[in-house]
């Protein structure tokens, strides 16, 4: 079969390799659809992921039609599903806990084992969910938007709540748009006035703030002087991770979306003053996967806002390295196979 394999940061090659093998236990065989290409993507060409080993097959961002079974299987040839990449052995203290997407030996497609940037997998049929109305392109955003979902549950700030997204990418749209739907009053922070004009004029952010020396007093002047009940940053940048702390709230909440390298440093006066929490949310639980499919079922989410690039599986050899630097009107690129 055809593949895309990243054999060292900077260098992506189409391949054939061997078609997955023979169906084990509770597995399903997969024919790809589409892919989202995600930052996580552009980190590993880039050679910025810290959890990664070359060469990789990327792609976790997927929708696929059913191939294969097994024997009792409730899928059938032919359906199109939706593919959640976390890999969890089930049996470790954080699966005991009914958190399999922080489980001690995940392995997450496309990043600690091969992925989808291909024309079949096989993949355990627990991490396989039916797509209902959703189309193949729709179905392959749901992983992507379950990222900011799973982070604004993870939060649990109640209706009305005033929360700080900060970094207007994919991730972060994602966790605005699903901040709102939960009924948070949603500001947008991020470095270029382009992305958050996206923001305001496709998705209807009013509030929003231009990072830099201005943004904290602008901040306050938005809360009433009192700061943000929940402070989200999906930025991956640690210089905006340890900036953050200053515009939570007293008794709020900071929450980590992206993972970076580096360590994260902050005032333990100001942190302690506020009594405040600072959470990781990592990935997305199953909850996540289906309250995001039906949000873009019933028309709450609109993905044709979300994807403004799209290619096939042999261009992305071309398209992937452009884009991870051609930012100008990307928001979500999705391959077709």
């Amino acid at each position: 079969m055809k593949a895309i394999v990243c054999s060292e940061p900077g260098r992506l090659e189409l391949i054939d390799m061997p078609a997955p093998g023979a169906l084990g236990p509770g597995q399903i065989r997969l024919k790809i659809s589409h892919i989202g290409i995600c930052g996580t993507d552009y980190h590993i060409f880039e050679g910025k992921h810290p959890f990664l080993e070359y060469p990789r097959v990327m792609g976790h961002e997927i929708s696929a039609h059913v191939a294969e079974t097994a024997p009792g299987s409730m899928l059938r040839a032919g359906d199109l599903v939706i593919v959640n990449p976390y890999l969890s052995c089930g049996t470790c203290i954080a699966c005991r806990k009914g958190k399999p997407n922080c489980c001690t030996r995940i392995k997450v497609l496309g990043v600690h084992t091969d992925g989808a940037f291909c024309e079949e997998i096989v993949i355990p049929e627990a991490n396989a969910y039916p797509a209902g109305n959703l189309t193949p392109e729709q179905a392959a955003t749901v992983e992507f938007l379950a990222i900011g979902a799973h982070a604004v549950r993870r939060s649990g700030s109640g209706e009305g709540a005033h929360a700080l997204v900060i970094g207007a990418g994919p991730i972060g749209l994602g966790t605005a748009l699903f901040a709102r739907i939960a009924g948070y009053a949603v500001t947008i922070m991020d470095v270029s006035a382009e992305r958050l004009g996206v923001a305001r004029d496709r998705f209807a952010f009013e509030s929003s703030l231009l990072a830099g020396d201005e943004a904290f007093s602008g901040g306050m002047v938005l809360t009433g002087n009192e700061g943000f009940d929940t402070v989200f940053d999906a930025t991956g940048n640690a210089r905006s991770m340890n900036a953050a702390l200053p515009f939570v709230a007293h008794g709020g909440m900071l929450v980590f979306v992206s993972v970076v390298k580096d360590d994260i440093a902050f005032a333990d006066p100001e942190f302690h003053k506020r009594e405040m929490s600072i959470i990781g949310s990592r990935n997305a639980l199953k909850a996540d996967f289906l309250h995001v499919a039906a949000s873009i079922a019933s028309g709450a989410i609109d993905t044709s806002k979300l994807i403004t690039h799209r290619t096939s599986l042999a261009a992305s050899i071309t398209d992937l390295p452009r884009w991870a630097h051609e930012k100008h009107g990307l928001i979500k690129a999705v391959i077709s196979v």
